[in-house]
């Protein structure tokens, strides 16, 4: 990591993409015994793992799991259609196996993490990972979400934890989230960024109602006029209208990027958290695929920013890295067929004349 230049913040150096082993992909893809490009997305997918890992015959062996929990002080301001005790009701139900994430998770035998940086109360027991930095966010109405420290912090428990999994032998990341609250904070997040009327990216969140919708929109507007996020600074973003747990899912990508290895991206709160994670390390999207469209109209918008098409578009929005966890099957379907399809000479097969 260097230093930022003119304070002591640190950014995230990323190495470039191998344009010259994707390039190296599309040539091998081409000579698969089948038409070029029939395999379409699928052929995509292999040319942007190669580009990443640096091969023309990209590998993924071992999916992990990271969700990252912590609560929001807006959710006083009635956004929320769920109390916020939901966040730790949510955390003993995912420790136990027993959400969406956990089926998914092992249905692609994935190698799972469950961290607290922020959820009220005490800590839990194992085998959610205490790092509480603190008891959820500060009303971010009302004062500024968090302070540079509780950034930080958060940003490298997200950092620490995804190298925790890479030391297990895991090369491809699904980084989910739980939290009441945070489609809100995430709006605030995307909006900073990307400089975009709130009124565009705001959704129904956990199901509020029309009136609510119109309040939530409401409240993150005037939460930007009231501090004024630099849109190029994610620090500051975080900050100030940021979640404990958007900050924690920053860190983990950085750390995924700066390895080498694909992030798969979930829904809106893990996109917003991929925006942030662009501002402090240029390039890091480049590392990222987008696992599916979720039902947030913020999503569509946060990802046309970062420039992704989703792999899946199932009409989910639960979160938790449940669309990333399921779109996994479809990356491993275009690794299988560009490491195990012959080619025309192999097989003897004539190609197009």
């Amino acid at each position: 990591m260097d230093k930022k230049e003119g304070h002591q913040l640190k950014m995230f150096t990323i190495p470039a993409l191998d344009s010259q082993a994707g390039a190296e992909a599309k040539m091998h893809l081409d000579i698969l015994t089948k038409p070029v490009g029939s395999l379409g997305k699928l052929e995509e997918i292999v040319i942007t793992l190669a580009e990443i890992q640096g091969r023309k015959q990209p590998s993924i062996k071992r999916l992990g799991i990271v969700v990252f929990a912590a609560d929001h002080g807006i959710v006083e301001e009635g956004i929320s259609a769920f109390p916020q005790l939901v966040t730790r009701q949510m955390v003993h139900n995912m420790s136990a196996g027993g959400a969406a994430i956990n089926v998914f998770g092992r249905q692609q035998q994935a190698e799972f993490a469950l961290v607290d940086v922020g959820v009220i109360g005490e800590s839990f027991s194992s085998p959610v990972k205490d790092c509480k930095i603190r008891q959820g966010t500060k009303n971010f109405l009302r004062a500024e979400a968090m302070t540079q420290d509780e950034v930080e912090k958060a940003i490298d428990i997200g950092y620490r934890e995804a190298l925790n999994l890479f030391e297990k032998g895991v090369d491809c990341l699904v980084v989910g989230e739980v939290g009441i609250g945070n489609t809100t904070s995430s709006s605030a997040v995307v909006a900073a960024i990307t400089e975009i009327d709130p009124a565009e990216l705001v959704g129904y969140g956990t199901g509020i109602s029309s009136e609510q919708h119109v309040h939530k929109i409401k409240v993150v507007q005037d939460a930007l006029m009231l501090h004024n996020p630099n849109p190029t600074d994610g620090y500051d973003v975080l900050r100030k209208v940021g979640g404990l747990e958007l900050a924690a899912m920053t860190g983990a990508m950085l750390a995924a990027a700066s390895r080498r290895i694909p992030v798969i991206l979930d829904g809106f709160i893990s996109t917003a958290a991929a925006c942030v994670a662009e501002t402090l390390g240029e390039g890091a999207s480049g590392y990222m695929l987008l696992g599916h469209q979720s039902m947030e109209p913020g999503h569509q918008r946060a990802f046309q920013y970062l420039e992704k098409e989703p792999i899946l578009s199932l009409s989910m929005r639960l979160g938790e890295g449940t669309g990333a966890a399921v779109a996994y099957s479809i990356i491993q379907s275009a690794v299988r067929m560009v490491n195990e399809m012959a080619t025309f000479e192999s097989a003897g097969v004539s190609g197009k004349n």
